[in-house]
Formats: structure tokens, C-alpha cells, sequence
């Protein structure tokens, strides 16, 4: 339901807010892989029914409400989610708000749709932001909502809708930014990490801890904009001696680089008592590469060409971790004694990684689509 009346983050836009898409946006991005102009036409449908639905209905923040379906599908279409999925984003607050019903989403949209968006509207209707601690722990609010969903599209439009409402948070009261990040922590981002999508985990995180630790929140991402700011040179030097060493084995490789979220560096100053300096994997380099043999062929150039850190690598290939996740870990020191950490992977293994089991049936939709085997994945 909507909040009414950078791993990778959306692109900022100088105000210090996000960016606000149109329906146009929206349609570039999903006709990148959806190719059927039927698909397309059903789209474009939901769009103009919710904008119909919702016309004259503003949010708190000031925009048009039908602006908040609009983010939602466009999160979803980052996913590359199905065409059913993002009617279903596009659609996702008519039932709960106007006079629309699931009858007609049916008629209009097929049964699968209808089933998405009538979860949703249940879902909404438990109002768990209004709930007293007394009445559910964090853990109930979880089995609850996984139980009401029986699909996983319903999980992640339900996950989509809340990013982009924290997205727009600072619209709200104080109390009611605080009610919704500590919601946030203790329902939506511990099924976002069972799911493996770290994209839209990350986010939330931090997000959330903006506003329920806005002084650690702002202590940190100082902190981390001195360590990079201090250490690009030498980290570069590093991609590029790591590069030239990996281009000489004639190994396909692409690389990047990676800075640690603000919320996780939180858990580890504050939760685990770590002191920001003997954190090591604040800033990372990230190999992909083709295959698992080249992934261990890389890690061999780079163990025999930096020292590593004894006790830091980790197996994530031969001991995948429970949403998914793989990839092989370890911390060097550097030519000029600074740590960093190296993650090598595959390209799929990298694509679970960001985006977990969206990344598994994402535009599996249609004949290839099976909820009851989706599910199996939570």
C-alpha cells in the first residue's frame, strides 16, 4: 500500500531526492525484454486504468498519486519482472482505494493478476504499521505475510511498494518515519534476505536507518566518503595491476567496484563493536567472470600475487548460502598496505546475487510460470 496524502541505489537527482519516471520510462525499460505487443498493450492498459482510478488523489509528499504505481512498476521492471508482475504494481493500491474490485481486475487482466492484487489489498488491510508490539512480534507480521502470499510476485510488489514509500519518507510525520523503518528491519528486509535480493535489501536498510539513527546514519557515510575519497588511487592501482594480471591468463572477466552499505557497517560498529578502520571489506573489488573454474583460476593469480588475509576467505560456490548466494571471498593487502576485499563470481552467480530469486523467475511468466513452484524458493 502506499505511504498516502548505491550496492546499487536509484540514481539521485541534485534536490538530494529520487528521480521521478513517467509512464514513457517505464515502457523503455520493460520493452527491453518484453518483446509481445499484447503484453505491451495489457501495460499500458493498467496504466491508464490506475491513472483513471487514482486521478485527483494526491500523496503527502505532493505528486499525483498515480506516481507511486508508477515507481513501483519501474522497481519491478528493473527486476525485469514479468508483464503480470507489473500490472500488478500498476494496479496495486485501486482495490484497497477506489472502486475498482477484483472482479473486474480479473475480467481485464486475467486470473493471475487478480490473485496478485487481491493478496496485496489483504495484506494492506492487516495494517501491520498500526498494530501494537503487544499484539505481533516481527516474526509473526513475517509468517503471516508470507502465509497470505501464495505467490512469490505477490512478495516482491509488496517489497517494491515499500522501497519506493521509503524512498519518499521524509513526507511523513517523525513518529510515522520511525514506525515504518523499524517495520521495515523487522518484516520487509529479513524476507528480502531470504529471498537473496540485495538490491532492494540494501536500500531498505539504509534508508531505514536513516531516520531511526539519523546521527550513526551520518557519522558513517562520512566515514565512508573519506575511505574512498582517501583511497581511490590506490584502489584503482589495484583494479588495474589485478586487470593486467588476469588479461595475461586470457581469462573473460569484467570488474567492478563495490562500498559496503552504510546499514552493514552499522551492525558491525555497533552490534559487533568494530571500529571503522578494522572493517576490511568497506571497499571491494568484484571479478565476474564465465565459468567456476575460472573463478578459482583468479583467485590463484590473485593469492599468489597479494598476500592474504588468513581467516577472511570464504567459499560461497562449494557452500552456497541459504538464499542462493555464491561467490569466493578473501582480503589482500595491497602494493601500498591498504586492505581491500576481492569477490570473484560468475556472471549468474552475480545476477542471484544482486537480485536473488527474482533473478530465478523473473519473466517466467504466462505457460513457463508455476506460483506453486516459484514458492517453493521462500
Amino acid at each position: 500500500m502506499a505511504e498516502e496524502k548505491k550496492t546499487e541505489q536509484a540514481a539521485l537527482i541534485p534536490n538530494g531526492g529520487y528521480p521521478m519516471h513517467t509512464y514513457e520510462d517505464l515502457r523503455e525499460l520493460f520493452c527491453v525484454y518484453i518483446k509481445d505487443p499484447k503484453d505491451r498493450e495489457l501495460i499500458q492498459q493498467a496504466y491508464l486504468l490506475a491513472k483513471e482510478k487514482h486521478a485527483g488523489v494526491f500523496r503527502r509528499s505532493g505528486e499525483p498519486y498515480i506516481q507511486h504505481p508508477i515507481e513501483v512498476a519501474y522497481i519491478l521492471a528493473q527486476l525485469q519482472a514479468g508483464p503480470e508482475t507489473i500490472i500488478s504494481g500498476l494496479l496495486h493500491d485501486t482495490v484497497e482505494d477506489t472502486d475498482l474490485t477484483i472482479e473486474e481486475i480479473e475480467k481485464r487482466f486475467g486470473k493471475d493478476v487478480a490473485l496478485i492484487v487481491d493478496s496485496l489489498t489483504k495484506i494492506q488491510r492487516m495494517k501491520l504499521s498500526h498494530r501494537t508490539e503487544q499484539d505481533f512480534e516481527a516474526e509473526d507480521h513475517r509468517k503471516i505475510f508470507l502465509g497470505m502470499a501464495k505467490d512469490v510476485r505477490v512478495i516482491i510488489v509488496k517489497l517494491a511498494d515499500r522501497l519506493h514509500n521509503l524512498r519518499t519518507l521524509s513526507s511523513l510525520r517523525p513518529e510515522r518515519q520511525k514506525a515504518l523503518a523499524k517495520e521495515t528491519l523487522d518484516v520487509f528486509t529479513p524476507i528480502a534476505h531470504r529471498l537473496g535480493i540485495y538490491k532492494m535489501q540494501s536500500e531498505m536498510e539504509d534508508l531505514s536507518l536513516k531516520y531511526l539513527e539519523p546521527e550513526k546514519y551520518n557519522a558513517i557515510l562520512k566515514m565512508l566518503n573519506e575511505r574512498e575519497s582517501n583511497r581511490q588511487e590506490s584502489l584503482n592501482s589495484l583494479k588495474k595491476r589485478i586487470a593486467d594480471l588476469i588479461f595475461e591468463q586470457k581469462i573473460p572477466f569484467r570488474m567492478e567496484s563495490r562500498i559496503k552499505s552504510i546499514y552493514s557497517i552499522y551492525r558491525k560498529m555497533y552490534l559487533k563493536n568494530y571500529n571503522f578502520d578494522e572493517i576490511y571489506d568497506v571497499l571491494a573489488i568484484r571479478v565476474i567472470t564465465k565459468t567456476i573454474m575460472q573463478c578459482y583460476e583468479i583467485l590463484g593469480i590473485v593469492h599468489a600475487t597479494f598476500k592474504p588475509i588468513p581467516g577472511r576467505f570464504k567459499d560461497y560456490i562449494a557452500m552456497p548460502k541459504p538464499n542462493m548466494y555464491q561467490s569466493l571471498h578473501t582480503s589482500i593487502v595491497s602494493g601500498d598496505g591498504n586492505i581491500y576485499e576481492v569477490q570473484i563470481r560468475t556472471e549468474e552467480m552475480d545476477q542471484i546475487a544482486e537480485e536473488g530469486v527474482a533473478a530465478h523467475w523473473k519473466y517466467k511468466e504466462g505457460s513457463n510460470y508455476n506460483a506453486r513452484e516459484e514458492q517453493k524458493d521462500i
